[in-house]
């Protein structure tokens, strides 16, 4: 049973999906759209929104916890950069738009994902 236990495993090891959630989250705060399978996307949206929250407070352990969590590129450019837009939001900075695409190789349904 799998009760309480959240999240997608994408056929991946705990480290392989971590470092692939990292990465996505990665090019999605330098580009601020992507294009990526919907499982992805849905995967990554409250990871990065979690990420913005914390950024929103504009404090330096805040600053050091995003760079804990991220590239030191993608990291500065949250806190600096986007953050900044969404302080009178209460929440919901990404939107999920799917594309009525599905991917040639296998299938795969398609969804592009950016900052609102």
């Amino acid at each position: 049973m799998r009760h309480l236990k959240t999240g997608r495993k994408f056929h991946r090891k705990k480290g392989q999906r971590n470092a692939l959630l990292k990465t996505l989250a990665n090019n999605l705060i330098l580009a601020e759209k992507m294009t990526t399978t919907e499982a992805k996307a849905k995967e990554i949206k409250s990871a990065v929104e979690k990420l913005t929250t914390l950024a929103k407070k504009q404090k330096l352990a805040d600053l050091r916890l995003l760079l804990a969590r991220l590239p030191k590129k993608s990291a500065q450019k949250l806190f600096y950069e986007i953050a900044p837009r969404y302080a009178s939001r209460r929440g919901g900075y990404l939107r999920i738009i799917k594309a009525g695409l599905q991917r040639k190789k296998d299938g795969s349904r398609m969804a592009v994902i950016e900052f609102v």
